[in-house]
């Protein structure tokens, strides 16, 4: 996997949690009062929902580039995370804390980065990489929670509620970027937090946003290779 596609990962992860960040918080009026706020309030509040929040998971499919991005990742808030991406055919295993990124990929993966004689010796195999710079970075921003909501939440257009419905079953107020589109459903009980971001088109998608600070758990995978040897031993 090459540098671009690994840019269009996140720009396109990036775009959905900014959508669930602009809409972020619901309520009616028996819950936590946010439903009936402006759309410019809800904003504020769904980014110190989410800022404040410890854990997420966040599964789904979006297009990027009219190709299918699906993840499906556990973040810890300030720590890194953990999950699975998959991206124009090729899927990757991410872990990332204390300050590496690690990487577990398919062959197809292995190939594009090292070529056919390496995927077959890295096949099955971790690399760990710096979390902040390299090829990996890109992948690694996709485990930090936080930026991505902190990072985008300044590109929206228009917003308006769209009203109060159920979805998976529990009652959330709907808040649609009447611009740009996307929908955005909110939890209208307890605390704003995102449940499902719907858009449609060639770049949208369905993500949903459950497991709120659940327990998670973070761990190096054990007898990892570090790309920088590998590569200063080529």
């Amino acid at each position: 996997m090459n540098v671009r596609l690994l840019l269009r990962a996140r720009a396109a992860l990036a775009f959905v949690v900014a959508s669930a960040a602009l809409a972020g918080c619901g309520s009616s009026s028996s819950g936590n009062g946010i439903a009936s706020k402006s759309p410019t309030q809800i904003v504020a509040a769904a980014k110190a929902a989410a800022d404040g929040a410890a854990t997420v998971h966040v599964s789904g499919t979006v297009r990027s580039e009219a190709k299918p991005l699906t993840i499906d990742m556990e973040l810890v808030n300030g720590k890194g995370g953990r999950g699975r991406i998959t991206l124009d055919g090729t899927s990757i295993n991410l872990v990332r804390v204390g300050g590496s990124v690690y990487i577990n990929g398919s062959q197809a993966f292995y190939r594009r980065i090292a070529g056919p004689a390496a995927a077959r010796l890295l096949q099955g195999k971790w690399l760990k990489a710096p979390e902040k710079s390299g090829n990996f970075a890109s992948l690694a921003s996709l485990t930090d929670l936080a930026k991505l909501i902190d990072t985008t939440l300044v590109s929206h257009g228009k917003l308006a509620r769209d009203g109060t419905k159920t979805v998976d079953r529990q009652k959330v107020v709907a808040v649609t970027d009447v611009s740009q589109g996307g929908t955005l459903y909110v939890a209208t009980a307890g605390s704003p937090f995102p449940i499902e971001i719907v858009k449609d088109g060639g770049s949208g998608g369905k993500i949903t946003f459950d497991r709120w600070n659940k327990p998670v758990s973070l761990a190096a995978p054990p007898n990892a290779i570090n790309i920088n040897q590998l590569q200063n031993g080529r």
